[in-house]
């Protein structure tokens, strides 16, 4: 039986086979413990390793050392975010600044520390899913610890003005967080800002494996943010995230970012060009978009048709286009996405969107049966 074609590049993407061959390469002959010092399999990993920092780095601008590995952008953002507790707390510095469209991997975390005395201001966005970089400044108090925005929307892939916050930033103490996940590996230079302290990043958004992801954690000047651990047991990954490293899923996310960036242009081509093939086919169903189409990622569409329940759309296109209704993580609560109605969308609004994401992998789709499928319930 034929499958149809994945459109949900936004919840995972598929493995590159360049970074499938890295990942079993060391699963399968250089298998050894990066902690182990006395012989060739653990030099070995730990050079893997190494090389995995300085390609991960690389993709940001950052140093090797700034570069912590975890199980994906989950983890970077607790890290980043609660790692940053006790400090506040130190300084007597309580309060923090985001956004309502932020992933549930930063709300979350953020919330609970609002339930252990932090003050945290969140700051709306307006109907094209953007957030006003002076409102964030605005918001600021001179106790402000933190600021976190995610640079690119996992659900309706519009972008956030994340230089133009870093410029308005540059003179105050406050850390700057950016969840990246979406938009590492993708948009390049906005990530590159020394500015941005912290940067939480994931291999599957990027063609690598499940699993593994990065925090890059910048120095100011010799001064490392500090972070403190949230587990214990043991010194690895510079005493901040104890056990014993994954060098397969290290040296395929290394991988995966190298090839990310020396193949940027040709796949953003790809991206835009399948992007104009499902506009130019979705146009006559006169397709209403989500967010600011001049400021969102080139594989991604957010859109409702008319009234039509997202759920009833994807069970009726499964079989032509695999895509969904908002972030993977929160797909099982039928609730109303929490980014759209950010922007201004009531429950019912909100229910009838569904998303797109392709990438340069994705085969042309057959748009002129898509369409037919969704005509027939309109």
């Amino acid at each position: 039986m034929d499958k149809p074609i994945y459109l949900d590049c936004n919840a995972t993407t598929p493995l590159e086979e360049k970074v499938r061959e890295t990942l079993v390469h060391f699963l399968t002959e250089d298998y050894g413990n990066e902690g182990s010092r006395t012989h060739e399999y653990g030099s070995r990993a730990k050079q893997a390793v190494q090389k995995a920092r300085d390609q991960v780095a690389a993709v940001c601008g950052a140093k090797r050392d700034e570069v912590l590995f975890t199980s994906g952008a989950t983890e970077s953002n607790n890290l980043a975010l609660l790692g940053l507790m006790e400090t506040g707390h130190k300084l007597k510095k309580l309060h923090i600044v985001s956004t309502r469209i932020e992933h549930k991997a930063v709300l979350e975390p953020l919330e609970w520390m609002e339930r252990q005395g932090f003050e945290i201001t969140w700051v709306d966005v307006d109907a094209s899913g953007r957030v006003d970089p002076q409102a964030v400044v605005d918001a600021m108090h001179d106790d402000t610890l933190l600021v976190s925005v995610m640079h690119a929307n996992n659900e309706t892939g519009v972008i956030q003005p994340i230089s133009e916050i870093c410029e308005l930033l540059k003179d105050h103490e406050a850390y700057f967080h950016c969840d990246a996940a979406q938009s590492y590996g993708k948009l390049l230079d906005p990530l590159k800002n020394p500015r941005i302290d912290l940067i939480s990043i994931s291999a599957h958004k990027i063609y690598g494996p499940k699993g593994i992801g990065a925090l890059v954690a910048r120095r100011r000047g010799f001064r490392k943010c500090p972070l403190t651990p949230l587990h214990v047991g043991g010194g690895q990954e510079r005493g901040l995230r104890p056990g014993t490293l994954p060098v397969p899923l290290i040296a395929a996310l290394g991988a995966a970012a190298e090839i990310a960036v020396k193949e940027n242009d040709k796949r953003s081509k790809r991206c835009l060009d399948l992007r104009a093939a499902a506009l130019e086919a979705l146009g006559p169903l006169k397709i209403q978009l989500s967010g600011d189409p001049e400021h969102t990622l080139p594989h991604v569409i957010n859109f409702s048709v008319g009234q039509i329940d997202s759920e009833a759309l994807i069970v009726s296109l499964k079989d032509l286009i695999a895509i969904s209704n908002g972030s993977a993580c929160t797909s099982a609560s039928y609730t109303p996405s929490h980014v759209l109605k950010a922007m201004g969308m009531d429950d019912d609004e909100a229910n009838n969107c569904v998303r797109i994401s392709w990438c340069h992998m994705t085969p042309d789709v057959d748009w002129e049966a898509v369409v037919q499928r969704i005509q027939k319930m309109l």
